[in-house]
């Protein structure tokens, strides 16, 4: 599920290595259409490690150099490399061990009993498969290679876990103090409540 397509494909067997030869894992790799192809490459460091904005642009400069010598897309492309983000996708076999406890959202290749679409509880990943505690308290077990799509939910939870281990950016201070050296320029919004033109 990391790639879906025989292009896909092609171009994880290019990126692959020079990702791994800087300390990095391709996370999921898609082609989308349109009158300019778009490549979206989402990486992070090996093991699943704090991954930052400087961090995808050494993977992208990295990859040009191979990128331009094969030229895997015949037109003109864009190439964006990005992280996973908190709600990432679940891609590879040992993700879902990662994050038990948490929730997700899947989507099978092929429906089970005419149902495509689960949401549930992560609680365990094996050799048969992720373990999901489904919403009705029955259990999905699913491989990667059947699911068309998976990606863990944004909670508190979730959240809290980035933020213990160094995946969430800084933010800002919630608080009336961090806003007191703004001033706010109220003349504006009454003159959009009376109608008035300058």
């Amino acid at each position: 599920m990391i790639v879906l397509t025989e292009q896909e494909r092609r171009l994880l067997s290019l990126v692959q290595p020079v990702a791994e030869g800087i300390g990095m894992e391709i996370v999921r790799l898609r082609v989308q259409g349109g009158r300019r192809p778009h490549l979206q490459i989402m990486a992070e460091r090996a093991g699943g490690a704090p991954t930052d904005v400087e961090d995808c642009a050494r993977l992208s400069r990295a990859l040009s150099p191979t990128l331009d010598a094969a030229d895997p897309i015949s037109e003109a492309y864009t190439l964006e490399v990005s992280t996973p983000g908190i709600d990432r996708p679940l891609t590879r076999p040992g993700d879902f061990a990662r994050w038990i406890g948490h929730a997700v959202k899947i989507e099978l290749a092929r429906p089970i009993d005419g149902r495509r679409r689960f949401t549930g509880v992560i609680t365990g990943e094996d050799q048969d498969g992720a373990h999901i505690e489904l919403d009705d308290e029955t259990e999905l077990v699913a491989g990667i290679h059947e699911m068309s799509r998976a990606s863990l939910v944004l909670t508190d939870e979730l959240i809290e876990a980035a933020r213990a281990a160094g995946n969430l950016p800084p933010q800002p201070e919630d608080d009336e103090e961090s806003l007191a050296d703004f001033e706010i320029d109220e003349s504006e919004d009454e003159d959009e409540e009376t109608g008035d033109v300058q």
